[in-house]
């Protein structure tokens, strides 16, 4: 039985575990019984153990580490869950219900320690839940019960009396990532920090492994530094002694591409709204005009109707989206944001009835709605940036300068759209709009490149972006929208310069968030 569980298991307790690395040898048996009493499929794992030789021969050392869910009490997983299927139960154990989850993947973003997966057999997310149908009948996890050092120790943290507790009050023990602030509840006794920390070991060249291989794809992530020398040539591993991985696993970066598009779509539909009232309060457009009584909308609703197809394709059960408005759980920034763009998505329905059914009085409705539209067309524009801070594991993204940078972004997206229109080509108004968006984006982007980053990880998230795999999209959108700005000196009312401009912002706008959504997803965290 579980150390200080009653029979049924515990509500009132407060279970965590501790990986008692000097007893560890390595030996999978923790893997290959988890697999089997949980039935996780092949090429996903809930628990697996990492190698790292450690030191120079002939004065070397073989380090494991345990790697799982390490149990959060402030488990940022369950706060990205948008419909609660990630869940945290009385006793602690976070757990989660498939039957519920719409594979969104926010919790896979959320986690620091890489430790959720989407099940190939089922597409639902899980992860390493305890075994909590064992701990409820008064049995141990089936990892506890196979170990044959008795390596992994599971208790009442609560209970004085506890292995668990006596280990984690008397023993020097550590945890992974403590500064993201998660509190958890799986500790360390004698692991090795090149194998805690995800970036301390080197990867071996081109990435091979005696039993393994990482990165097996283009998705996928590997572990460690990603060159002996670092990824810039200069830096080595984070770590005292020289230590080099000899196993582990890749992970698949949770967000693709679909991502990085709807960050686009999303601008432009916010940003057509907002480009389009800025330009009649400046008097560069007239409030009775065709753009902003039917084109702002139309090409609005056609943008937002692409970013809701894209954020349904996105998911691993597209047809449970619904539950984000059923069982919504309003921490989640997923579903705030799915509510402000189904509020913006009213609003601009209501400007487009007003402006088709309004008669005379359509100019003055539709200048009044605006109060409302505005304020949502922003929201929609920024809900994204604390989104991708809710996503704690990518430091990337952690920047105070993500919502003001949205904005602009979006602005510039939906000018650079109204810049197709014949109609709207030769306005020179429109035309320094755009030049202005175009060049605080790239100030903007300056500002992110040139400012200290806080942690490693966001500083190798950074190189990966300017220098490494990313690269080519970063600069191809750097180029792109310096060549809209530069444009915009020039005459507009020039027949292909117009559709140059709007193509060019647009594309380097695209560019430039495939590589930042992307770049922040390629730091290993296990």
């Amino acid at each position: 039985m579980p150390d200080s569980a009653p029979n049924g298991g515990s509500q009132t307790a407060r279970w965590a575990k501790v990986i008692d690395h000097t007893r560890c040898i390595g030996c999978h048996a923790c893997t290959t019984a988890c697999k089997s009493e949980n039935e996780v499929p092949l090429g996903v794992t809930r628990t697996y153990v990492k190698y790292a030789d450690v030191g120079t021969f002939p004065a070397t050392r073989r380090a494991f580490q345990v790697t799982r869910c390490n149990q959060c009490d402030d488990a940022p997983c369950t706060t990205a869950c948008p419909t609660q299927a990630m869940f945290r139960r009385p006793d602690g154990i976070v757990d989660f219900d498939k039957s519920i989850c719409i594979g969104c993947k926010a919790c896979i973003a959320a986690c620091p320690y890489d430790a959720i997966f989407i099940n190939p057999d089922d597409h639902s997310a899980e992860k390493c839940n305890f075994c909590a149908h064992r701990i409820d009948m008064g049995l141990e996890p089936a990892c506890v019960t196979v170990c044959p050092t008795e390596a992994i120790i599971v208790g009442d943290l609560d209970d004085p009396e506890s292995k668990v507790s006596q280990y984690v009050g008397r023993d020097p023990v550590s945890v992974r990532r403590p500064e993201k602030e998660t509190h958890p509840k799986l500790f360390y006794k004698g692991a090795h920090q090149a194998t805690l920390d995800p970036l301390a070991a080197v990867r071996p060249g081109g990435g091979l492994y005696m039993w393994s291989e990482q990165p097996a794809g283009s998705h996928e992530v590997g572990s460690g530094q990603p060159h002996p020398m670092g990824a810039d040539g200069r830096h080595g591993p984070n770590s005292s002694a020289a230590a080099i991985l000899s196993y582990d696993v890749s992970h698949t970066a949770p967000w693709d591409w679909r991502v990085s598009l709807y960050t686009l779509t999303k601008g432009v539909s916010a940003g057509v709204y907002l480009a389009a009232l800025l330009l009649c309060l400046l008097g560069g457009l007239a409030w009775s005009g065709g753009t902003w009584l039917t084109l702002t909308p139309l090409l609005g609703l056609a943008a937002l109707a692409l970013t809701g197809g894209l954020l349904i394709w996105d998911l691993e059960h597209p047809k449970r989206f619904l539950l984000i408005f059923t069982r919504p759980h309003m921490k989640s920034w997923l579903v705030r944001g799915a509510f402000v763009i189904a509020g913006y998505g009213l609003a601009l329905t209501a400007h487009l009835a007003a402006a088709l059914l309004g008669g005379a009085g359509a100019v003055e409705t539709t200048r009044w709605m605006a109060w409302a539209g505005a304020p949502l067309a922003a929201m929609t524009a920024v809900y994204t940036a604390y989104l991708f801070a809710q996503a704690k594991a990518r430091d990337l993204w952690q920047n105070p300068l993500l919502p003001p940078h949205f904005l602009v972004q979006a602005v510039l997206a939906g000018g650079a759209a109204l810049m197709l229109f014949p109609s709207l080509g030769g306005s020179a108004a429109l035309g320094r709009l755009v030049g202005l968006t175009a060049a605080a984006h790239l100030l903007l982007v300056l500002a992110e490149l040139t400012l200290t980053h806080a942690t490693a990880h966001a500083a190798l998230a950074a190189r990966n972006m300017v220098r490494g795999r990313y690269a080519p999209w970063f600069w191809s959108g750097v180029l792109l929208v310096t060549l809209a700005a530069a444009l915009t000196v020039i005459p507009v009312n020039s027949v292909w310069v117009a559709p140059v401009i709007g193509v060019a912002a647009l594309a380097g706008l695209l560019a430039h968030e495939h590589a930042y959504v992307q770049a922040g997803q390629s730091v290993p965290l296990a």
